[in-house]
């Protein structure tokens, strides 16, 4: 459980820190642009790691056999 501690202390703080520029995109309604950047950045990075897997394992039972 004790190894687990940090994460919860990061959305602690995370969801404690507000800022002004976190006032403004909500105010602007750029948010929604800052949140569609980082889904595109976390699918291309799933994307190219779920590739990248594939092509390990075909070479790893290319290999052995």
């Amino acid at each position: 459980m004790r190894k687990y501690s940090w994460i919860v202390m990061l959305l602690s703080i995370a969801a404690s820190a507000q800022t002004p520029m976190d006032d403004f995109f909500y105010s602007s309604g750029k948010i929604y642009v800052v949140i569609a950047v980082l889904v595109i950045i976390f699918l291309g990075l799933a994307f190219y790691l779920f590739r990248l897997d594939r092509k390990i394992t075909k070479l790893e039972k290319k290999n052995e056999a």
